[in-house]
Order: structure tokens, then sequence, then C-alpha cells
């Protein structure tokens, strides 16, 4: 299976009773942001640039958690900066579980050896751990040396103390696909149990524009990866990657990925930031959703991001005859 069957039937029970109450707008997965500051400087991050005046705050366990309980979601992205520089994230992560979520705890890999006494192996938690190469390149685009060979032995910790681990990748308009074949080849050999990936994001704050493309090359990028990477057990669901491809066209819903930060709900996306609102029902109620997406605001022109149009395919936006099918069955595989 591609996930733990705990999260498919958390997930399933959980959109068809928002469905049965008739909600037309309602979140997957919470992007919870406890603080900004981070470690490294990313090229292709713009995080850290974007909330630089605000960079040492950071939420309490308490606003977190309230958060979490307004929006309902059945899944928790704990990203950032890097959560792992979070002082109680043991037990942040303890409170999210016990509220029966699931969480990704997404992060550069650099301190699990350090921290992973302060968690629990359980099907609801995945370390999520950013890749974006082999160890030159993937050392270049955070610009440190050694990051790579940090995340490499914090995996491997990781997997001998019996915890869930998934990668993720973002692809540039230079990234070698080879290479990221010869990645997922070497972490298969470390048990990882699954590979996320998707193109990179353009933020305002990243002033190097050149490494982000356009939706054309993006869709000819695409095409080449689910050749060369379909082998391995992508995390990414197949609908989301026709849509990458260019065989279908999705409405975008970034209200089903809504993020929370020291600011207060991020809207109207976890890339643009127009506004932030004190309460979770008003990122929904007073956001114009419909002068966002592609074709109505110049900055969603090229986008294709997974926090926007993931939800997209598991909603069904712009459904066709036997998705549900096609879900069901790529879950059910195991490459």
């Amino acid at each position: 299976m591609r996930f733990p069957l705990s999260l498919t039937a958390s997930m399933s029970k959980y959109i068809a009773g928002r469905r049965i109450r008739g909600a037309q707008k309602f979140p997957l997965v919470m992007m919870l942001e406890p603080l900004h500051a981070c470690n490294l400087t990313c090229t292709g991050c713009g995080r850290i640039r974007e909330y630089a005046d605000t960079i040492r705050e950071k939420l309490t366990v308490e606003q977190c958690l309230n958060a979490l309980d307004e929006c309902g979601a059945p899944v928790v992205s704990i990203c950032g900066g890097e959560p792992m520089i979070y002082p109680d994230l043991g037990r942040l992560v303890s409170e999210i579980i016990a509220r029966k979520k699931h969480i990704y705890l997404c992060t550069n890999g650099m301190f699990i050896c350090k921290r992973l006494h302060e968690f629990k192996p359980t099907s609801r938690l995945f370390f999520n751990v950013h890749l974006d190469g082999l160890e030159k390149t993937h050392d270049l685009c955070v610009e440190r040396d050694g990051v790579f060979k940090e995340a490499i032995e914090g995996i491997k910790a990781a997997k001998a103390a019996g915890f869930l681990v998934c990668t993720n990748t973002t692809i540039f308009r230079e990234t070698d696909l080879r290479e990221i074949r010869e990645l997922f080849k070497y972490l298969s050999t470390l048990n990882v149990d699954g590979f996320m990936i998707s193109p990179a994001y353009s933020y305002a704050a990243v002033q190097t524009k050149e490494i982000f493309m356009p939706r054309s090359e993006i869709r000819e990028k695409f095409r080449e990866a689910r050749k060369l990477l379909g082998e391995f057990k992508l995390m990414t669901s197949p609908i989301y990657l026709e849509f990458l491809s260019g065989e279908r066209e999705m409405m975008c819903t970034a209200w089903g990925n809504p993020t929370f930060n020291p600011r207060g709900w991020k809207g109207p996306c976890y890339l643009m930031t127009d506004a932030h609102h004190a309460t979770f029902k008003d990122l929904i109620e007073k956001t114009p959703w419909e002068k966002y997406g592609h074709g109505r605001d110049p900055r969603c022109q090229d986008c294709m991001v997974h926090a926007g149009y993931e939800p997209s395919a598991v909603l069904g936006a712009n459904r066709k005859f036997g998705d549900s099918w096609k879900l069901l069955k790529w879950q059910l595989s195991n490459p």
C-alpha cells in the first residue's frame, strides 16, 4: 500500500462525513508552521525571506492545537522553517497523534538523530525528509556542505528505530531526472517508505527566478519524470501527475491545504500572502476564492503546486470517469 490503512480509512471517513453534511470547502491537510526560523538558506525557499520581520516568533503548542481543532483536517503537515528546531516539537507531535490525526513531519533531516528519542513509531507519523538530489546537487541547493550526509544518517536512524520515512523532492528547471532516479534507487536500499515529487514553486521573495519553470516546461519535465520514476513507490497521486504532465486540467483548491503560522491563517494559499486571518472561518469566508487560480490572477499563471492541486485530485475537482478506481488501485499497489 502507498499509505497506511489507518490514513486511508481516516481520510475516506472524513471526506464522506463532510459531504454528507453539505460542506463545500473543507481542508484535507493543515500546513502547520510553528515557526519560520531555519538553520539553512535553501536557494528555492522563500519562507525565511518572506517572514524576516517575524523570524524569531513561534506558536505555542496550545495555539497549534486550537488551530487544528478549529479546522478539523485529518492530516497535519508540520513544516516551517525547520520544525526540528521548534523546542516543543515532541509534545506537539504527541498531542496531535492523541487527537487521532496523521502527521507528515517535514524536515531537512539534520536533527533527526538528535531528537529521535522524543517520538514514538506509529502509523500516524511520517518523517518527510527533503532531498533534491544526490550529495553534490543537494548540498548545492541548500547552500551548505554536509547536509546530505546528515539527512541520510537521520533516515537510517529513523528506519532502524521503526519509524515511517518518506522523502520530498522538488523538481527545478535544471534538475537531472536521471540523478533523481539514482537517488530513489539508493533510498530504496535504505527501505524508505515512499517518495514525493513536485515542481518548484515560485515565491515572490526568491530572487533567483530562473530556477523555476513555466507550465509548458513543467509538463515536459513531468512527462519524462513519469517514465523514469514510475517504478518507485511515488506518494504523489496519479491524477496530480496527469495534471503535471498535461494530460488533464484541474482547478486549484488551495482551501484544501490551509496554512497556519505565527501570523495567523495565511490567505489565499501557501505561496501567496494577501492577508492573515485570525480564524479559519474568516480564511474560508473572507477570501475571494473566485479571483484566484490559473487565468484569473497573474501570480497563478504558472502555478501547479501540490498544496493547491493535490487536494483537487482527492476531492474530485474536474473528475473523470474511473478516477475513484484509479486512486484505489494506486493506493493498494506496491511497486
